[in-house]
C-alpha cells in the first residue's frame, strides 16, 4: 500500500469532513435566520448539494479508480445519465424505506424526501463517483473481501457510519423530552450527517492502523 495514497485519501476525506461543517456556518452570513435546526430543510438542500459538487469534483481531480479504456462523448454522456437515474431510484428507495421503518406516509413528504436525498448523497453517490453505474461493482465492494483498494474500503465504511448514523438518530424522535431537535427528520439526519464524517474519519486511521493486513486483489 503506498503511503502517498492514503495521505490523499485523508486529504479527500477531511476536505468533505470540513465541508459539512461549512454548509452549517457559511450559509448564515447570507441567510437571515439561517440555521440547522432552525430552517432544517433548508440546511438539508445545502448540504446535499455542497458534498454532491464536492464528490465530483474530488473524484474528477484524484481519479481514485482510473479506467485503462477511452470511452467516446456518447458513452460518457450514457454513464452521466445511467448516474443521473442510479441516484433518483436510490433517492425513492430511502424514501420508501424510511417510510416502512415509520415515518409518516403522507405528512412530511418533503422532510422524508429531503432526508432519503441526504443519505443517497452520502452512500449512493459514493458508489456512483467511485464504482460507476455498476451494480455488481457494488455488490462485490459491499461482499466480504470484496474492497480491491483502500477507496473501496473507505467507501464500505463512510456508507455504513451514515446508514448507522441514520438508524440511531431515530430512537430520541419517540422520547418525550420536547426538544427541537426531536422533530422529524432532524435527529435522524443530523445522526446520518455525524455517522458520515465519523466515517471519513475512522476509515484512513482503520486502514493505516491495517495496512499490513490488507491484501487486494488485481481487477
Amino acid at each position: 500500500m503506498r503511503e502517498a495514497e492514503l495521505r490523499r485519501l485523508l486529504a479527500a476525506n477531511l476536505l468533505c469532513a470540513v465541508s459539512i461543517v461549512l454548509t452549517a456556518l457559511v450559509p448564515a452570513l447570507f441567510l437571515d435566520g439561517f440555521s440547522v435546526l432552525g430552517t432544517h430543510l433548508t440546511w438539508l438542500c445545502v448540504c446535499s448539494v455542497c458534498v454532491s459538487v464536492l464528490n465530483v469534483t474530488l473524484c474528477l481531480i484524484l481519479k481514485p479508480n482510473p479506467s485503462s479504456k477511452r470511452s467516446s462523448l456518447s458513452n460518457k454522456i450514457s454513464r452521466f445519465l445511467k448516474c443521473c437515474i442510479y441516484f433518483f431510484m436510490s433517492c425513492i428507495l430511502f424514501h420508501a424505506i424510511i417510510v416502512l421503518y415509520g415515518a409518516p406516509l403522507i405528512e412530511s413528504v418533503t422532510e422524508t424526501f429531503l432526508f432519503a436525498v441526504l443519505l443517497s448523497t452520502f452512500t449512493t453517490l459514493q458508489c456512483l463517483c467511485l464504482l460507476g453505474p455498476n451494480i455488481q461493482a457494488w455488490i462485490r465492494v459491499f461482499s466480504r473481501n470484496g474492497a480491491m483498494s483502500i477507496w473501496e474500503n473507505s467507501l464500505q465504511i463512510t456508507t455504513m457510519c451514515s446508514i448507522l448514523g441514520g438508524w440511531f438518530g431515530a430512537f430520541p424522535i419517540p422520547l418525550d423530552w420536547d426538544r427541537p431537535w426531536q422533530v422529524w427528520p432532524i435527529s435522524c439526519s443530523l445522526g446520518a450527517t455525524f455517522g458520515y464524517m465519523a466515517g471519513l474519519i475512522i476509515a484512513p486511521l482503520w486502514i493505516h492502523w491495517n495496512r499490513k493486513q490488507l491484501t487486494y486483489k488485481s481487477r
